[in-house]
């Protein structure tokens, strides 16, 4: 089992971000000696009133805090983007960590970005696809002649092309059928979401080995997931210090609509906490933790857990306190069982 982190870089309204800058880079390098070993960052436009350090900038200088920890577009928002473009900026950072990077994508959810990006909601499966393929085909041809319905390669040639042969490792976060049967047809691993409840997520591994399957493709080696994660010494303890801002969070997501993406049967996040924490997030004692990620490891097979133990507005030291606890109790337990 791997473990890694996630740093939303996400801020309530008014706070010195060039503090909460130098924060990071110091969660960063303390991760990184602790034993984490993905370091991710995620991507969302106009987050007002919260503040937020946009994907590639942040992660290009975590690369330089860090020296192994492999580094995660989690999730990068493809359909808002043209592919040679983000091939170019993606190969650049991959060449300049020596390697690291790993290519989370998804396709989104919220009107407000697609409509600043000029396009319709419906187009983005299409466009997700389309920029899939001639991302891969820029990594790892010489030049590259093809149409989409919102770009055209002529006889294009990538400025540069990724370290890692034949390419970067490519992740596809996905809610629903559709999107996992496309992490199964067109990525190395479907990256599981941070908040669907675990009964949702085995029905829909029979559906990402089927779609395999069908694709003549195993199960990947490395198959990740992403949950909301917070440990202290007592259950009680730890409920107390996370929940005012996981439940911040999760009103945001609903304001975001992000449950309309989630899959049937489980599309409301305007729960009460326990709802929430219930089969979703590792909410509790070390013990506690370390018997849930077991039972994921059971259930779902996952060689990769990122933990995000930082939410809209949770002190500094509360997130490094917990980043320390999991690592030297919680690692070593579920390594251990």
């Amino acid at each position: 089992m791997e473990f890694g982190i996630s740093m939303r870089g996400q801020y309530p309204a008014g706070t010195d971000m060039a503090a909460m800058f130098d924060d990071a880079c110091e969660m960063a390098r303390i991760a990184e000696k602790l034993g984490y070993q993905y370091l991710t960052k995620g991507q969302h436009y106009a987050s007002g009133p919260v503040q937020a350090f946009q994907q590639f900038p942040f992660l290009t200088r975590m690369m330089a805090e860090t020296t192994k920890m492999k580094l995660v577009t989690g999730i990068n928002l493809l359909p808002l983007h043209k592919p040679l473009d983000i091939a170019e900026q993606l190969a650049t950072i991959d060449v300049m960590s020596k390697g690291r990077l790993v290519y989370g994508c998804g396709i989104g959810y919220r009107d407000v970005e697609f409509k600043a990006f000029g396009m319709d909601a419906k187009e983005r499966g299409k466009r997700f696809e389309e920029n899939l393929v001639a991302i891969k085909r820029l990594w790892t041809e010489p030049s590259v002649t093809m149409k989409g319905s919102h770009f055209e390669l002529d006889n294009a040639c990538p400025s540069l092309q990724p370290v890692q042969k034949p390419s970067p490792p490519i992740w596809i976060g996905a809610n629903v059928d559709a999107g996992i049967e496309r992490a199964a047809r067109m990525a190395d691993a479907w990256f599981i979401n941070p908040h669907q409840r675990m009964d949702i997520l085995e029905a829909q591994l029979v559906l990402y080995k089927t779609a395999l399957e069908k694709a003549g493709k195993p199960m990947p080696a490395n198959f990740p997931i992403m949950r909301e994660c917070f440990v202290a010494r007592t259950n009680e303890e730890a409920v107390r210090l996370a929940r005012p801002y996981l439940e911040a969070k999760y009103k945001s997501y609903h304001e975001w609509g992000q449950d309309k993406s989630m899959a049937k049967g489980d599309q409301d996040l305007l729960l009460s906490f326990e709802q929430l924490v219930d089969q979703r997030f590792l909410v509790g004692s070390v013990e506690s933790v370390s018997e849930q990620i077991v039972e994921y490891k059971k259930k779902l097979g996952i060689t990769t857990l990122i933990v995000s133990f930082q939410q809209v507005g949770t002190p500094h030291k509360q997130v490094l306190d917990t980043l320390q606890l999991f690592a030297e109790e919680v690692m070593p337990a579920v390594r251990k069982a």
